[in-house]
């Protein structure tokens, strides 16, 4: 087990500074279970309140042994930005014998909770249940298909400006051929939903299913495109758009080729892994407004290596073209380590935020858990484990070979993201989070047109300090950096930056209040391409 590096707040002392953080470092606080229980949780994801920036929505795949056996969806509810959570690892909609998991949730332009989820084997299809009061009470099930599928995904249009607004969407791969991607709607949760078409006709078998929205309402779908013979393999990435809410459809069969990990990893106790894609687009205020972003796990397609890795792709024109892959975990190409299951979101400022399993810093039969941040619309990554502890995956039985949950997710509300992943090192599967803030990065305008003529780190005024000092530096170039805090003994005690960042006069506020550390000398060190230097600094108390 690596220590845990401690993320320390900084921000810009200056008048002008740029209206959105293009970088800036994490405070990453401490793991925890959102809802402790016996009951086994996986499949998990997060949504956020489109005007409550405080109500958080989870839900898991649920499996419960005893008494007997049953499958349902977990009801996860936070009211104060995840500080906790309540809730039942039981969605009590009748008909409560119905429920098969595999759930997608959304929040409604009201605030309805909304669910939909799998039949039970005796009873296949898509069916939906909401709530009107914070996830207490539910209704009866409405049945959307009676298809064999699988997990369907949702949406709800919270625009007010949008022609289809209160609208919810559904999408799923269908699971008998020609195999295509099914899509449905209803313009009010509590009525019936609009009978289901499909999006497309395909040559080859589509599976997964992602839906989201664009900058001027547009609808956007993926999927992976499955080879026809075993393992399997997801060989590429179709994607669909609708301009007029789902009426009509521009399909592109394969907008990209992958090679997905579908199948067993031994190494981890023969839990069963996919690659199927996960999708975000930027509807910040940012410059890269409208940039769509696929995450896929993949392995022996470049950029990915021998050994699964997540890679990237971005459309800059509603997903015409699409971007050469980027390669997201940045540990070494081909050194036998494991990333599997991504999720990602993009945060209010452009931030693209992509969490995923990594065993680099385990021995192979464990995980851990990281996050990768660009603020350069994916050109360059800082990485951060978000977990303060790995633990040893195995299949959950009762759920088919291997399963473990095929999903993991991420939201972001203001200046906070909220990653959800399952984890078995309490005993059995839980959801796990931990709160995390993006720290602001802002640069004096005026200083930053004025790019210097070399590399400096000056000496932190004031100093002594107690408990806050600035730290200003010089960057002549756009780089790579890193800025950290280190005690006498050469223990790291803050990572202030660790990423790509602009040529530019630059201003940071240290925090020491922040940390638990006593008084005595500390030293901060500046590292770019070619170029480091370190200073000291007192904090007296």
């Amino acid at each position: 087990m690596v220590n845990k590096i401690f993320i320390l707040s900084i921000s810009f002392l200056v008048i002008n500074t740029v209206s959105f953080p293009q970088g800036g470092g994490l405070i990453i606080g401490n793991n925890y279970r959102i809802f402790p229980s016996t009951t086994s949780q996986s499949e998990v994801f997060i949504v956020n309140h489109p005007t409550d920036n405080n109500i958080l929505f989870s839900s898991a795949n649920t499996l419960q042994f005893t008494p007997s056996f049953f499958v349902s969806e977990g009801i996860y509810v936070s009211t104060n930005q995840g500080t906790s959570w309540s809730g039942s690892d039981t969605c009590k909609g009748a008909n409560i014998f119905f429920h098969g998991g595999d759930p997608s949730i959304a929040i409604d332009k009201n605030g309805s909770f909304i669910i939909t989820r799998k039949g039970s084997s005796s009873f296949p299809g898509a069916y939906s249940h909401y709530s009107t009061d914070n996830g207490i009470t539910w209704s009866s099930q409405k049945t959307i298909s009676s298809d064999d599928l699988e997990r369907a995904s949702i949406i709800s249009d919270t625009d007010p400006t949008s022609s289809t607004y209160g609208r919810t969407y559904l999408v799923y791969a269908l699971l008998t051929p020609p195999y295509p991607i099914k899509f449905s709607y209803t313009d009010n949760i509590s009525s019936s939903w609009h009978s289901v078409v499909a999006i497309n006709n395909p040559t080859v078998r589509g599976a997964g299913g992602e839906i989201a929205f664009g900058p001027n309402n547009e609808v956007y779908v993926c999927w992976a495109g499955v080879s026809s013979t075993s393992p399997f393999t997801e060989v590429q990435v179709g994607f669909a758009s609708s301009t007029n809410g789902g009426a009509n459809w521009s399909v592109i069969e394969n907008a990209f080729p992958m090679n997905g990990i579908v199948g067993i990893l031994t190494s981890k106790q023969s839990i069963r892994v996919n690659g199927l894609p996960r999708m975000a687009v930027d509807l910040s205020n940012a410059s890269t407004r409208g940039n769509i972003y696929i995450v896929t796990s993949q392995k022996n397609l470049s950029p990915a290596g021998s050994d699964p890795d997540i890679v990237l792709r971005k459309s800059t024109d509603g997903g015409l073209s699409w971007s050469n892959g980027i390669r997201v975990n940045q540990d070494v190409l081909n050194n036998g380590k494991t990333q599997f299951f991504s999720g990602i979101t993009v945060d209010d400022f452009g931030g693209v935020n992509v969490i995923f399993y990594d065993d680099r810093n385990t021995s192979s039969d464990s995980s851990g858990v990281f996050l990768a941040r660009s603020t350069n619309a994916g050109n360059n990554w800082s990485e951060y484990e978000i977990s303060d502890h790995n633990f040893r995956p195995s299949a959950i039985g009762g759920l088919g070979q291997g399963y473990m949950g095929d999903n993991i997710d991420i939201t972001s509300v203001g200046n906070k993201l909220f990653p959800v992943w399952m984890d078995n090192s309490s005993g059995n599967y839980q959801i796990w989070s931990v709160p995390i803030t993006i720290q602001s990065v802002g640069v004096d305008d005026d200083a930053h047109e004025l790019i210097p003529n070399g590399f400096e780190l000056k000496q932190n005024y004031p100093n002594p300090f107690n408990p806050n000092t600035v730290i200003e530096f010089s960057l002549p170039q756009s780089s790579d950096i890193s800025l950290k805090v280190f005690d006498l003994t050469g223990k790291e005690v803050a990572l202030l930056i660790n990423e790509f960042t602009e040529a530019g006069n630059y201003k940071i506020n240290f925090d020491a209040a922040k940390l638990n550390i006593s008084s005595g000398v500390y030293f901060y060190h500046l590292a770019t391409n070619g170029y480091s230097e370190t200073k000291p600094m007192i904090l007296l108390k």
